[in-house]
């Protein structure tokens, strides 16, 4: 037992003292006290739920349509019966299951009879928080197992360092659900040392993963294929485990999707055919071939990209599995022709490993390195969080104060003259107010399709005149980016609109989105 302390002596060569000194961080681990070991468990579950509820609070910007349109605003009609469904769900190409989790909280919110519109916003946004919390700490006791407690502690540090898992981790998207998700099958996952292996609950993870979001089996393909290399009972990994728990996700999944849809559908085709083999995902952007590589995963990771890189000359071998998954992913998406930040933010927790690692090993730069990089990610996690892009919340906000207002010679009327879906809808308002916007279905096949958001950009002031020739017909209320105000401003000054609030949005306009949201009445 002596090389638990290893004592410096003459003669003592530089490996041999590295190899003790790893030795004994091991053996310390072990050695923890039952008690001890509980207290740490304790501590670390009150932070990441603190931490993590503060997170929620603190992202009050919107990111992606996705996040209310493919969830929040689907539970909403599910439980209420109003709201609106896009194209995705009249062609069967997204899935009830996730929708299924928030309307099953909507409806209990409902029957108690605290159904307001604010409790329907957070309750959904802190259920995700805390498992975001329950993942980050299955990630930190994961990382202690596999290595040094002092590697786990700095590997738990960068991950909650990270800005761009701070701006996702607490939204309702199906991205953030599918990291979470993944966070936790690796827990389960047979990595190179992992003493918390279990075949069943991984897959079945993994399993409703792909369920929430079938692009999951991209990030995961790697490392299935390498369980089954390694496994020694291959057949029994297969019959017991692998085909009894996916005929069970997909058979539940589809009996779910075929009861709301009201007829057979089989969700994962028809998200393949009108994707890949219809590229209807092209529709909405493509990007170089080199997007991911030369600025998306930049992007995802920050400020932890040298350290990144550090960790992958320190630990590649070891971890090699992980580091193919992340650069697998890459290529894969790298084919698609639309490309998105949010697409690859599963595989950040793996990154995460290595720039732990780097950290650890640091030694002298460490604390240096840790300050810039709580700065660092800090900065952009409070300025994306909490002010970039926040307008389209807040307008949501204003307009509700309208379900509550009467004295209107008619009920409001509101239309919404933005790039589509640029706003929550139903769910951010909770009453059955009108309203309207710019529609933008892709190309299915029509010759010579326009969608109607274009029609309306080509001659916006014609669209109003067409769409509208009677004052009857006309909106009470009107929201537009700024950018829009001149070009229309023949139409508002005849029909007598006024402008009743001004919301800012972004430091940083683009094309049809503005710096600041305008509201106008008719008066």
């Amino acid at each position: 037992m002596e090389w638990i302390r290893p004592r410096l002596k003459f003669g003592n060569k530089p490996e041999e003292v590295k190899l003790r000194k790893r030795k004994s961080h091991l053996y310390s681990n072990k050695n923890k006290s039952p008690l001890d070991n509980g207290l740490l468990r304790v501590q670390i579950v009150v932070f990441s739920v603190v931490f993590r509820l503060i997170n929620c609070f603190l992202v009050r910007t919107s990111f992606v349509p996705d996040e209310y349109w493919q969830s929040l605003e689907v539970s909403h009609r599910m439980v209420f019966n109003y709201g609106y469904l896009t194209w995705e769900w009249k062609a069967g190409i997204r899935g009830y299951s996730y929708p299924l989790l928030f309307a099953v909280i909507y409806k209990i919110l409902h029957f108690i009879n605290y159904d307001s519109v604010q409790l329907l916003i957070w309750v959904p946004r802190i259920f995700q928080a805390l498992l975001a919390a329950f993942a980050d700490v299955k990630f930190f006791f994961l990382i202690r197992t596999l290595d040094s407690s002092e590697v786990a502690t700095w590997t738990f540090f960068c991950h909650l360092c990270s800005w761009f898992s701070w701006y996702c981790c607490t939204r309702t998207l199906t991205n953030s659900m599918e990291t979470t998700l993944t966070c936790l099958a690796l827990f389960y996952f047979p990595l190179p040392g992992s003493k918390t292996h279990n075949s069943k609950k991984y897959l079945t993870l993994v399993a409703l993963a792909v369920v929430v979001r079938p692009t999951a089996l991209i990030v995961w393909l790697p490392l299935l294929i390498y369980h089954f290399w390694k496994e020694d009972a291959k057949l029994r990994l297969i019959t017991r485990e692998v085909v009894p728990i996916g005929a069970a996700t997909v058979v539940i999944s589809t009996l779910i999707d075929c009861i709301f849809y009201g007829k057979w559908t089989m969700v994962q085709f028809n998200f393949l055919k009108f994707n890949i083999f219809h590229g209807v995902a092209d529709f909405y952007g493509s990007h170089p071939w080199h997007w991911y590589f030369t600025q998306g995963f930049a992007v995802v990771i920050g400020p932890h990209l040298p350290l990144f890189l550090h960790g992958c000359t320190l630990a590649c071998k070891r971890y090699k599995v992980l580091l193919v998954a992340v650069v697998w992913t890459l290529l894969v998406y790298s084919f698609l022709p639309h490309k998105e930040f949010r697409f690859i933010y599963p595989v950040l927790p793996f990154c995460m490993i290595f720039c732990g690692i780097s950290l650890a090993r640091l030694k002298a730069w460490r604390r240096a390195a840790a300050f810039m990089l709580v700065i660092s990610n800090l900065a952009g996690a409070l300025y994306t969080g909490l002010v970039h892009q926040r307008g389209t919340l807040d307008v949501m906000t204003h307009l509700q104060t309208l379900c509550d207002v009467h004295g209107f010679s008619s009920p409001p009327d509101i239309l919404f003259l933005m790039p589509c879906h640029s706003t929550p809808f139903y769910n951010f308002v909770h009453c059955p107010l009108q309203m309207r916007f710019l529609e933008c279905p892709p190309d299915l096949g029509e010759d010579g399709y326009v969608h109607e958001a274009d029609r309306f950009y080509d001659d916006p002031l014609h669209w109003l005149r067409t769409s509208f020739p009677y004052k009857s017909s006309q909106p009470t209320h009107l929201v537009m980016f700024d950018v829009l105000e001149k070009e229309i401003s023949v139409f508002l000054q005849t029909h007598h609109f006024v402008r009743t609030a001004e919301i800012f949005h972004t430091h940083f306009p683009e094309g049809r989105v503005g710096r600041s949201i305008f509201i106008y009445e008719r008066n």
